[in-house]
């Protein structure tokens, strides 16, 4: 017996083949695995400018509590999780910091040493200082007037206190505020490319600056990408 439906073509095919794997990729951008860019060098030495990574979103945060309880692992953010969260100051912009203190913990910074419920934190091996200088709590001073000796702060309930490793140069929970939990997108996880080559800031400057530095990206991709970070786990 002969078939007479007619046969679907090859284009139809591949046309549909693409829009599974767009929202397969979407679904799993948003609920599963997202991606990250690191712009700025308030994680360092920890994460580099230039660092791509894979951000566990099922672990802890907003999408966890859409799901079906005991559908998948989780847990709450700890103490020194290095987490996504929507910016304090604008929800448009995602950062990424080290949760120091969970809700309850008193937090105090003196002069550079991080206190947590009274007790320094000594095993602090990814926290580096790069400023000699040591900046008292005085509000008269704009510049760092918080960054060495702050609080101390009790953090409020549903809420996380994140600095950058790099504190000297982090803008963080000192200066705007504890994280809500209801920020927080979720745990990278991964580093899956390290380009040494420039990054973009992500401040949109049209489809000019765009192709440039996606031009200057491919050019440099051999030689600027850090391949010893490639599929570097995050701790």
């Amino acid at each position: 017996m002969v078939d007479t439906q007619p046969q679907r073509s090859v284009l139809r095919e591949y046309l549909e083949a693409l829009l599974v794997a767009t929202v397969f990729l979407g679904f799993s951008n948003t609920f599963v695995v997202k991606t990250f860019y690191i712009p700025s060098q308030s994680m360092e030495n920890t994460l580099l400018v230039g660092d791509h990574l894979f951000v566990n979103r099922f672990l802890f945060g907003p999408t966890t509590h859409s799901l079906a309880d005991g559908a998948l692992p989780s847990r709450g953010v700890r103490r020194g999780d290095i987490v996504i969260f929507r910016s304090v100051k604008d929800p448009q912009i995602d950062m990424v910091k080290r949760c120091v203190a969970l809700a309850g913990d008193v937090v105090e910074v003196r002069n550079k040493r991080l206190f947590v419920n009274r007790t320094e934190i000594a095993d602090e091996s990814f926290a580096i200082h790069r400023d000699a200088r040591i900046y008292p709590n005085q509000p008269a001073l704009r510049e760092g007037a918080q960054r060495d000796n702050f609080g101390p702060y009790t953090v409020p309930e549903e809420h996380y206190f994140c600095m950058g490793d790099n504190r000297d140069f982090s803008y963080d929970s000192r200066f705007w505020g504890p994280v809500p939990a209801a920020n927080v997108k979720g745990r990278p996880v991964m580093i899956y490319w390290s380009f040494g080559g420039g990054t973009s800031d992500g401040v949109w400057r049209g489809w000019g600056n765009r192709l440039a530095q996606f031009g200057r990206t491919a050019m440099g991709f051999f030689t600027k990408t850090r391949w010893s970070r490639t599929f570097l786990l995050i701790r």
